[in-house]
């Protein structure tokens, strides 16, 4: 997978008469792109903890997108194109927050540091001081649009985690959209950005094996590549992608 100049973190911009955070992020990456911001890689959805003390629409879900810009001055626009956004196209009821962290501005301990907020969020009910804290003190942009703004935990929360290379699963990628019927392996890798194809065990199909596609295809982010889940032949012998239950647990 290309490595990311911006990331950009989403959070609580729903409510439950509206579309999701992964439904906002792909539409966000569009207008950015749409606007010549950038060019965008991926979009990771990351399950955040679910528990009562925590206000959440659905599932308590976040989105990070990945993206390769310019410059410093595309970053600018973005942060601000991003908060328009937020505030023009989220309900009223949403309490959305934005975090836009440049990867090569981060250091290997500041990269640690966000990777192990997110994994905080998974695990604990975390404040909005938490966020806030962390991402001054690292030069993350961390901003809340609407409502209490709360948002901005599970945002930077998204950052952390899409940083960890081990968490979320891809909601976008260029032409995993278009991906249906039979393919092989070898046409998988070739018609979009997969870095590799295999089951839980690890054991891949060859180049030529066809595999079922069905209609819903996420890579998941492991080990910083993007990883289509598939499950072993049956006795026909057939290949076919991992279930969605099986997919989300990564």
């Amino acid at each position: 997978m290309t490595p990311a100049d911006l990331l950009i973190g989403i959070d609580d911009t729903d409510d439950l008469e509206s579309r999701g955070t992964g439904f906002l992020a792909q539409v966000l990456l569009a207008r950015l792109r749409d606007l010549g911001l950038g060019t965008p890689i991926g979009a990771t959805r990351h399950q955040l903890l679910v528990d009562p003390r925590i206000p959440y629409t659905s599932h308590n879900t976040s989105a990070c997108i990945a993206w390769r810009t310019a410059g410093p001055a595309d970053e600018a626009a973005i942060v601000t194109e991003a908060g328009r956004f937020l505030e023009t196209e989220t309900p009223p009821g949403a309490d959305p927050g934005l975090a836009v962290a440049a990867r090569p501005r981060l250091a290997d301990a500041g990269r640690e540091a966000l990777a192990a907020f997110g994994r905080r969020a998974k695990a604990e009910v975390l404040a909005r001081g938490d966020a806030e804290a962390l991402a001054a003190r690292l030069g993350v942009h961390l901003s809340g649009h609407g409502g209490t703004r709360d948002g901005v935990v599970g945002a930077l929360a998204a950052v952390g985690l899409h940083l960890s290379g081990g968490d979320g699963l891809f909601l976008w990628m260029e032409g995993i959209r278009s991906l249906y019927g039979r393919r092989t392996a070898a046409e998988l890798l070739a018609l979009a950005p997969i870095d590799d194809v295999r089951d839980a065990s690890g054991v891949r199909p060859g180049p030529d094996d066809p595999i079922e596609l069905g209609g819903w295809v996420r890579p998941i982010l492991e080990g910083g590549r993007a990883v289509l889940l598939v499950e072993a032949p049956d006795d026909r012998g057939g290949w076919r992608v991992a279930p969605r239950e099986v997919v989300k647990q990564h």
